[in-house]
């Protein structure tokens, strides 16, 4: 029988099947090939899943001559016969009837010829990584995450919102921001006083990528009600942490009529429904990143689950941060930002449990946080994860017109740039609320990796654009 009038099946599928002693096709990169002069085996897999799929090569039906390039790395076409398994390891494998090679892949050149490579190595090579198990387990965990963000959104009344990647504000006010431009970087046209004339530019006027599409969603909850987005943010930020991108992918739920309480409800179910939907849909990689890289990820993603968090004010958590037996690198005062080593402590030391900090110095908070009524906290929330410190950031937004102008003249904010936003506040204004919620810190959290680089197909950094 020809290979063309057989439809191609997943390996996937394959692996639990129980219909057997069938002839299948199955199409897939070779891992690994073994064996002696009477069979060969050959581990096969095409992605998805973790599993390889055996296939047994006798050397009646294929001499060594004949096999020469089913090398570890090639893509080969298997028909055969789908049998139960007679060795350890598996429970079903494929007797080969035709083995067809559709790419090779040279031993003396293929960089994956080798077992444990390092993830720095892998970083340099992101366009053959996903082919490890390790980056293949990642990267079917992130689109199941993925996946369950737009379920659980639909599911609970909001609607999907796409905000400009190209912006003529700074949500953030933190002025790390990637120009675009069409001016010509050697000679930009100038004004009379010797600065760039952006009138000449595309836009008309200095624009950037986003960093935040929460400006802009603000419009949209104020319109439909409960609305999220998630895409691509950028960040200037000269950084090379474990937990830093210059490009990565943000989710930010807004909702009109939220008070901070409703979203701190909103921001624990939400991670709960997607800790949970990643543990029932991704046992196989989740098992495999546990017994490789972190023997407490299965238990950190199910306590999570099953924990109620943690809440306490910003003040509450400098005064048991102040009286900790424990030396932090940077000091604790009211007033100040709390870092991730004071965020970690909270959550993995005292509490034992993700924790919910609200309240914080206005000095330390966004513009459009709403001001609390002793004029020196705002209606922050941030929530903490063991491993990771905050996970998401949020308000509740000032919906007063007057205050919020107040706000932005003490941080030096242009109102002109923003009279749209606020226009908000002066045509049928109303409380609201929402957050942001990094989604690489989500995965990073989720397959229990440590650095920010491995759990993005091709991640951007200070001095890297590769691929």
């Amino acid at each position: 029988m020809a290979t063309e009038t057989l439809r191609r099946s997943g390996i996937k599928e394959l692996l639990v099947a129980t219909n057997l002693d069938r002839e299948v096709l199955v199409k897939g990169w070779v891992r690994t090939r073994r064996g002696n002069k009477y069979v060969q085996f050959i581990a096969l897999n095409d992605g998805s899943t973790i599993h390889n799929l055996q296939v047994v090569a006798s050397a009646e039906l294929f001499p060594e001559e004949n096999l020469k390039d089913v090398a570890t790395g090639a893509s080969v076409a298997v028909r055969g016969t789908l049998v139960a398994s007679q060795g350890k390891g598996q429970t079903v494998e494929i007797q080969a009837l035709e083995i067809t090679v559709l790419g090779k892949a040279d031993p003396e050149e293929y960089p994956l010829q080798k077992k444990g490579h390092s993830l720095e190595f892998l970083r340099e090579i992101a366009h053959l990584r996903p082919r490890t198990n390790t980056f293949g387990a990642v990267l079917r965990v992130r689109h199941a995450l993925a996946f369950a963000v737009h379920e659980y959104f639909n599911k609970n009344g909001f609607y999907y919102v796409h905000t400009p990647i190209i912006t003529g504000s700074d949500a953030e006010g933190a002025g790390q921001m990637f120009r675009v431009t069409t001016l010509a970087p050697e000679h930009p046209p100038r004004t009379a006083d010797g600065s760039v004339d952006f009138s000449e530019d595309f836009f008309g006027k200095p624009t950037n990528l986003t960093v935040s599409g929460q400006l802009e969603g603000e419009i949209a909850a104020m319109a439909l009600g409960k609305i999220y987005t998630f895409g691509p943010t950028f960040r200037a930020e000269n950084s090379n942490t474990a937990r830093h991108l210059a490009e990565f992918w943000m989710i930010e739920p807004e909702m009109a009529f939220y008070e901070l309480e409703d979203n701190m409800d909103l921001a624990e179910d939400f991670l709960k429904s997607l800790v949970r939907y990643a543990l029932a849909h991704c046992a196989d990689d989740l098992q495999f990143l546990n017994d490789q890289y972190d023997k407490e990820l299965l238990v950190r993603l199910n306590s999570v689950v099953e924990t109620e968090f943690q809440r306490l004010t910003y003040t509450e958590a400098v005064e048991i941060l102040k009286t900790a037996k424990q030396k932090f690198e940077f000091p604790v005062g009211w007033g100040t930002d709390l870092q991730s080593e004071h965020e970690r402590y909270l959550v993995e030391k005292h509490f034992k449990k993700p924790v919910i900090l609200t309240d914080y110095p206005k000095e330390v908070k966004s513009f459009y946080m709403k001001l609390n009524e002793d004029g020196r906290t705002v209606r922050a929330m941030d929530v903490l994860f063991p491993g990771i410190g905050e996970i998401i950031g949020g308000s509740q937004r000032e919906e007063d017109y007057t205050k919020l102008i107040t706000r932005m003249a003490e941080m030096h904010v242009p109102a002109e740039d923003l009279w749209w936003y606020l226009d908000l506040r002066k045509f049928g204004t109303a409380p609201h609320s929402g957050f942001g919620l990094g989604f690489e810190r989500l995965v990073l959290f989720v397959t229990g990796m440590a650095n920010i680089r491995d759990v993005i197909p091709f991640p951007r950094y200070p001095k890297n654009a590769a691929f």
